[in-house]
């Protein structure tokens, strides 16, 4: 492998999973760790670790526990909550791992920029839930939990197997993110301040009644 297709591939894979552990952090465990036990693919040594049974075991578990708790609206959202202090932190652990062994700049710049790119993906993730659940019915949860699952899992495939093509998806994902991020954060923020009215039984400012109850109409002489 020249010099150009290892860096390539070691980036690639750095912001890779990155990338896929802030949306599901134990597919990508598992994942990697499966495909790294059978021999399908050569993980650098930082990350030999997923290859362990006993980590892929609970990867799996956790995957399994995931896979029902992510359909459920309302749930989903709590999970996600607690997610935020154990997906970003794994995705600077995994990509600072990905870049293999050189020098320890390299690796804590690979572990600030797997951080950013993690929170990303699982802020769209889990704001997009929130809005998600403003809908009663339950379809739209497992749609779009599956569509993560499977995003994920082409996604380290591709990561894998298309290093180059992966990373102009990474890049198009970055532009698409700067866009919707601020509509999320938006539309998140409505929600909560109309939430927030709704159980405090804030009434409507007279502004807001008057344009509710439209212009009054004048008597006539």
């Amino acid at each position: 492998m020249d010099a150009y297709q290892q860096l390539t591939t070691t980036l690639a894979l750095t912001m890779g999973t990155a990338w896929a552990a802030g949306i599901n952090l134990y597919a990508t465990i598992a994942v990697l760790g499966g495909l790294g036990l059978t021999g399908n693919i050569v993980l650098p040594e930082q990350l030999m670790v997923l290859q362990n049974p006993m980590v892929i075991g609970a990867a799996a578990l956790m995957y399994l526990i995931e896979f029902f708790v992510d359909k459920t609206p309302g749930v989903d959202t709590g999970w996600d909550t607690i997610h935020s202090f154990i997906r970003i932190p794994a995705g600077v652990l995994l990509a600072a791992s990905a870049v293999g062994d050189v020098n320890p700049a390299m690796v804590i710049t690979a572990g600030i920029l797997g951080g950013g790119v993690a929170a990303t993906t699982h802020t769209i993730k889990a704001g997009t839930r929130v809005l998600i659940n403003t809908s009663p019915e339950p379809f739209s949860n497992w749609t779009a939990s599956v569509l993560e699952d499977i995003t994920v899992i082409g996604g380290i495939w591709v990561m894998l197997h298309y290093p180059l093509a992966f990373l102009i998806f990474f890049v198009v994902f970055l532009l698409a993110a700067i866009w919707i991020l601020p509509k999320i954060w938006g539309g998140v923020k409505t929600l909560f301040q109309s939430l927030y009215e709704i159980f405090s039984g804030k009434q409507p400012s007279s502004a807001q009644k008057g344009q509710k109850q439209g212009p009054k109409e004048l008597p006539l002489n």
